[in-house]
């Protein structure tokens, strides 16, 4: 028997305009207003609402048989309140299904982990919280930003009660093993739910790829390599971004009908089933034990951090973005927290990616700027401005490009290098219906 989990990340983030050093100081427009609109809306009408129709139509259609879940990032939510709130509508009848569910992730889709581990906690807890408020659901199983994955995330997660995680099915983790069986931490138990890129990728990045030997990528095709599973392995776990749907792969390549015929040829099979996450991480027991001391992604061809540090513009950002952040939360200024961390969301630091081979085209989807380089000083110049909204703001002085606070116990000084975001404060969302 196989269970198959579907599951897609839903993800866009608040991409800074082109905020330059004569802005520093005088503007707090940080984020790029017409250019997330935009964004937001071209891709709500290609893949939010028509896929979202079609994953209701497959429930309905299959009497609850197909199952999907989804992690939606609260960057993501807060824009389609904003600027279509039809998604969230449509979400929210997903969810009144009873077959779709809501994972856990960081709020900002962000770093978090790898530079405060209390802020990845509070992140956490505020994304539950959006989860709850919109889709009356208590996420048990985690996702984390960009599937970043070691030993230490897994006991951490496991620490606070979540009952499973995903993780990348990656082949020098793996060795000789399989993705098709669930999985536990080498120093825990919480179960893991490693994804098959190969099945994954054969959708999200080469369905349209005509020089694939596959080419074309048919419903009775695909539904086969999934009936191949049974009697090796248990689950398959196939993880993607929702864009792959409508934007990544557009409806001209025949994506839709591609994916309204291969759920249910799959469950013609009599030993197939589709299971949420939570459902495979209680029902199927751990195979063995899994050790990843270092750190792995889903990213490129290395299945690491590089995409998102390691080059100088990328590491410098980072150290200076996380060295305020005791500084912002002393503050107590909620419109300064939320554009701090707005600025921790992975993708500004995807764009200041150096990296052009294989890889290439990946970090250039969604990618505002021309070069690594407009993203860094972007970035640097919006952190600056929030820097000295921030001292001035706690009677602090600048001088000589430093800012000294006169308080005793902020009696430190810290550069001002030139960054900054937005600062509207976080709203709450609640259910819009």
């Amino acid at each position: 028997m196989v269970d198959i989990s579907l599951y897609f990340q839903v993800h866009q983030p608040y991409r800074l305009r082109r905020y330059s050093v004569f802005d520093i100081g005088k503007s707090r427009d940080y984020f790029d207003k017409k250019k997330n609109e935009e964004i937001i809306s071209r891709v709500a009408k290609k893949c939010y609402l028509p896929s979202n129709r079609l994953m209701l139509d497959l429930i309905n259609e299959t009497d609850g048989a197909f199952k999907v879940a989804y992690s939606i990032t609260g960057t993501a939510m807060e824009q389609f309140a904003s600027f279509e709130p039809r998604v969230i509508d449509s979400f929210q009848e997903l969810a009144d299904t009873g077959k779709v569910e809501f994972l856990s992730e960081t709020y900002y889709h962000s770093l978090a982990f790898l530079h405060s581990q209390d802020e990845f906690k509070e992140q956490i807890r505020q994304h539950r919280k959006m989860i709850q408020a919109n889709f009356h659901q208590t996420p048990s199983v985690f996702r984390n930003t960009e599937l970043i994955y070691n030993n230490a995330i897994a006991s951490l997660i496991e620490k606070m009660g979540y009952k499973g995680m995903l993780a990348e099915g990656a082949d020098h983790v793996l060795g000789w093993r399989s993705p098709n069986f669930v999985y536990r931490p080498a120093h825990g138990s919480i179960p893991l739910l490693l994804k098959n890129y190969k099945l994954s990728d054969d959708i999200a990045f080469r369905f349209s790829n005509h020089s694939w030997k596959e080419f074309p990528l048919t419903a009775e095709k695909y539904a086969s390599w999934i009936n191949a599973i049974n009697g090796n392995g248990r689950v398959v776990n196939l993880f993607m971004d929702y864009e792959t749907l409508g934007e990544h792969q557009w409806a001209q390549t025949g994506i839709f009908k591609f994916f309204r015929a291969w759920p249910r040829l799959v469950l013609k099979h009599p030993d197939n089933s589709f299971q949420n996450p939570g459902e495979v991480a209680t029902k199927h027991r751990p195979e063995a034990g899994l050790d990843v001391p270092q750190l792995i992604s889903w990213a490129d061809l290395e299945r690491d951090l590089s995409a998102w540090q390691g080059n100088q513009i990328q590491d410098a950002a980072m150290k200076e973005l996380y060295a305020v952040e005791r500084l912002v939360k002393a503050s107590k200024d909620k419109a300064l927290l939320d554009s701090w961390r707005r600025l921790q969301t992975s993708d500004h630091f995807y764009y200041m990616c150096t990296k052009y081979f294989a890889d290439g085209d990946v970090h250039k989807y969604f990618n505002p700027y021309d070069s690594p380089y407009d993203c860094f000083i972007a970035f640097m110049n919006v952190l600056n401005d929030l820097i000295i909204r921030l001292k001035t703001g706690r009677d602090g002085q600048i001088s000589d490009g430093q800012v000294t606070f006169t308080t005793e116990a902020d009696a430190d000084t810290l550069p001002v290098n030139g960054f900054m975001i937005s600062g509207e404060p976080s709203r709450g969302l609640g259910r819009s219906r």
